[in-house]
């Protein structure tokens, strides 16, 4: 039992002391339900209508009353929460500044509610929000679509905790802000946490809701996947999604985003540009470092945070040599806050009551809520128009016969003596009569009453309209909509989470790590090789050269698999593709800005030179080579893969290989072009396979001091150009200025193997020798020394006619990859 005696009476006053006999069981237990339900009803969990808890619909709706709007100045937040404190919301301070400030964070909220000037804190609170005396702040621009028509009776009204002033019990909520921002709150006995959703997405869901009211939960998660969290990430797993969706509760996984990239000239490393919803990139460090220091982490050399304002979360694990970026990635998801999982637990307030609920039902209730915003506006402005129509009519009825209304309000005792005669005269109402005495005489011109009949017919038309809506469940369902489809279009915003089926966890075994897919292997003119994520030829684009350097090879391949290296020596060197790093997707013109130095791969002696990338298929008609010193070889594809490398072809002192490419079906024409312009050209099928170790034959007659500038391999099905630049000898320079002819490719005869070929550029005077030749399929692009993009000139039909002079100097020309 517990005693309990009543207060202390005044001075003066006698008091007679009464002790009162109470349960401590009964005591207890209603302290604790009305504690409870304050709680739950009043702090913590939201409306399932506007999706806010009372403390952010009072902080909206006080700003709103500020008019703190998105194109005025910003105020101290402690003036915000001053006002709200001492108006609306009798609790601390930092309780509002906390709301506040999550209203204000970009990557707490899809969208926003306030903009904020200073230090807001930062993800996962590892730098915490300046003191609100520091912090400045303002409406955001979605902010007005809570309050938008608040003053047009749109919702219920409640007085405050003092009865001084009035709150509203919801806000009207032009958008579905629960779903869209969602929510997170513990109560007594129950909590909520409510993920963030693309703001496109969720409206397309409920517009589909209003048109098909019986539509299915598989028809809703067509137009709404799953969340879209502010911070991005990926979701893995999406069979939770569907639980929550369907019956209020789901658990998915959310994984960062992460890049395997070069971060030194020899170090791989994991960046990590995007973090689950409310992990910060100091909690994922500390945890790192942990496991490091306890050797539960193998295999990450350093960790450095290069977050900033201009570029974003960049959070850069480096990897140490020998250890596989995807093995060490799968490591820190599972041991560190990379990968963290997510509890929907969808519990909000309907009616004032806690419930549970899935997508459809929370669409439901917000467009409910909608539908009565809406209603009320419409009958509010129906009723002042209405009104204004009423003092409109009696006013033009006036100006009909004004000289009688003024005779009347003349010969009148008094005002009210004049009122009434009005009122007797033209059957007027008082109200309408009391209007047409205000009115100044300079509103009753000509003029004016054709304004007044314009208004009047407005006025009617616009009655019309409302009544239709009103008085049209269609027509209201429709206006909801189209005004749902103004939102997403206006504040819309892409998706920012990816969400992914499953984990696509791989195994130890390091073979497992990277999946062996279809890709292309290129190289560039600048001595740069990287691979792409698609085996697809890849676009040609406009043929406007917007990007630098030129793909001179390209071979398929798979991630996991090999290929060859042909070097001017005469080696074959082997690569293996999970090596080279892997370009983003591929775009028009390629070029290979993410790739990297082939010296990083390769080791080539003295001059020695990359000349093409070849496949290790042995099912292919094999290789073709052609030498400095006019020797061709097919080379038997036979490549033993115990050997990193090979020798293709045995040469002659001082020889070298000025060209490669693997035929792929044998029937191509090979053709070689020297320096002395003299083009040959003749079927594969003259030049006999031979074994690696061979010296090859004769190619092309060379005459005396000649040499061979090109050697290429063209299908004669495809269209195709020889493209040459003439100059004189030992001036190969940018500022000497040379001549360069591009001529069809069928204008050049076939002849036999080992002859001299035909002229294909007249030299001018002062020139005696090519500096550069190419012959290959259309369309050919170019690049200077440096890699960026030059001209090509004017096709030239004669095939042994002068060059013109180029802009540009070209230092390389390939075809299509």
């Amino acid at each position: 039992m517990a005693r309990r005696s009543t207060k202390t009476p005044p001075p003066g006053e006698e008091f007679e002391e009464r002790i009162l006999d109470i349960d401590v069981v009964d005591e207890m237990q209603g302290s604790f339900l009305e504690y409870a339900y304050s709680v739950i009803y009043s702090r913590a969990l939201p409306d399932a209508r506007d999706g806010m808890k009372p403390v952010h619909r009072r902080i909206v709706y006080q700003m709103n009353e500020m008019g703190l709007r998105p194109d005025r100045g910003y105020v101290k937040c402690a003036r915000v929460v001053g006002e709200v404190m001492g108006k609306l919301h009798p609790h601390g301070d930092a309780s509002i500044y906390d709301a506040l400030v999550r209203l204000a964070q970009p990557f707490s909220m899809r969208l926003p509610l306030v903009d904020g000037h200073g230090n807001f804190g930062s993800l996962g609170n590892d730098d915490p929000p300046a003191a609100m005396r520091y912090t400045e702040c303002r409406m955001a621009d979605a902010t007005s679509l809570m309050t938008e028509s608040i003053d047009e009776d749109t919702v219920d009204f409640a007085p405050n905790y003092d009865g001084q002033e009035r709150e509203p019990a919801v806000l009207p909520a032009a958008y579905p802000n629960l779903l869209v921002n969602g929510s997170s709150g513990i109560a007594v006995g129950m909590a909520t946490n409510m993920a963030p959703h693309n703001l496109r997405e969720v409206i397309a869901a409920a517009r589909h809701l209003i048109r098909y009211p019986g539509a299915d939960l598989d028809a809703l998660m067509r137009h709404v996947p799953g969340p879209d969290l502010p911070t991005g990430g990926r979701i893995v797993g999406l069979g939770g999604i569907r639980d929550a969706y369907e019956n209020g509760r789901g658990t998915f996984k959310i994984r960062a985003t992460v890049a395997v990239e070069d971060v030194t000239a020899r170090r791989k490393g994991l960046v990590v540009t995007e973090l689950p919803f409310t992990v910060g990139p100091e909690k994922v460090i500390a945890k790192i470092k942990d496991l490091v220091g306890a050797k539960k982490l193998q295999g990450i050399a350093d960790v450095k945070d290069l977050t900033d304002r201009e570029h974003g979360l960049r959070l850069v694990i480096e990897i140490k040599n020998g250890f596989v970026p995807e093995a060490v990635l799968e490591q820190l998801y599972k041991l560190t806050p990379m990968e963290e999982s997510f509890g929907i637990n969808n519990v909000a307030l309907v009616d004032g009551q806690p419930l549970t609920m899935g997508l459809k039902e929370l669409l439901e209730v917000y467009l409910d809520h909608r539908f009565g915003v809406v209603r009320r506006r419409s009958e509010f402005r129906r009723g002042k128009r209405r009104d204004r129509l009423h003092l409109v009519e009696g006013l033009l009825v006036a100006l009909l016969d004004i000289d009688e209304v003024i005779r009347l309000i003349r010969s009148s005792e008094n005002s009210a003596q004049a009122k009434q005669r009005l009122i007797e005269h033209f059957s007027l109402s008082e109200i309408q009569t009391q209007y047409i005495l205000d009115t100044p005489l300079r509103r009753l011109t000509k003029y004016d009453r054709i304004e007044l009949e314009s208004e009047r017919d407005r006025l009617k038309q616009e009655i019309e309209e409302l009544t239709r809506i009103l008085e049209s469940d269609a027509e209201l369902r429709k206006l909801v909509s189209s005004e749902l489809a103004a939102v997403a279009k206006k504040f819309g915003t892409d998706r920012r989470t990816v969400l992914l089926e499953s984990s696509g966890a791989a195994a130890p075994v390091v073979d497992l790590q990277v999946a062996d897919d279809p890709c292309r292997v290129l190289l560039s003119s600048t001595g740069l090789i990287g691979r792409t994520v698609t085996a697809e030829p890849l676009p040609e684009g406009d043929g406007k050269r917007t990007k630098h350097d030129v793909i001179v090879s390209a071979v398929p391949a798979t991630a996991r698999g090999e290929i060859g290296a042909v070097t001017s020596g005469g080696r074959l060197l082997r690569l293996n593709v999970v090596d080279i790093p892997q370009l983003p997707e591929a775009a028009a013109p390629p070029n290979l800005a993410g790739g990297a130095p082939v010296a990083e791969f390769l080791t080539l002696e003295g001059d020695e030179t990359l000349v093409c990338l070849t496949t290790l298929d042995e099912s292919s008609p094999g290789l073709a080579l052609g030498t400095q010193q006019g020797v061709v070889k097919r080379v038997v594809p036979d490549y033993p893969s115990h050997k990193d490398e090979l020798e293709v072809v045995t040469l002659k002192d001082g020889d070298r290989i000025v060209g490669a490419v693997e035929l792929r079906t044998g029937e191509e024409d090979l053709v070689f072009i020297t320096d002395d312009a003299q083009l040959l050209r003749y079927q594969a099928s003259q030049v006999r396979p031979q074994g690696r170790a061979a010296g090859g034959m004769a190619g092309v007659k060379l005459a005396e001091g000649a040499r061979v500038l090109s050697f290429t391999a063209v299908d004669p099905a495809v269209e195709a150009v020889v493209f040459t630049v003439a100059g004189s000898r030992g001036t190969l320079d940018d500022s000497v200025q040379t001549t360069a002819k591009m001529t069809p490719f069928d204008q050049y005869p076939r002849k036999g193997r080992a002859t001299g070929g035909v002229r294909c550029q007249r030299f001018l005077k002062g020139e005696d020798c090519l500096h550069l030749a190419w012959a290959g399929p259309v369309p050919p692009r170019a690049a200077q020394k440096n890699g960026a993009a030059a001209e090509l000139p004017e096709m030239d039909p004669r095939r042994d006619g002068s060059g013109v002079s180029l802009p540009k100097t070209v230092a390389v020309v390939a075809g299509p990859v």
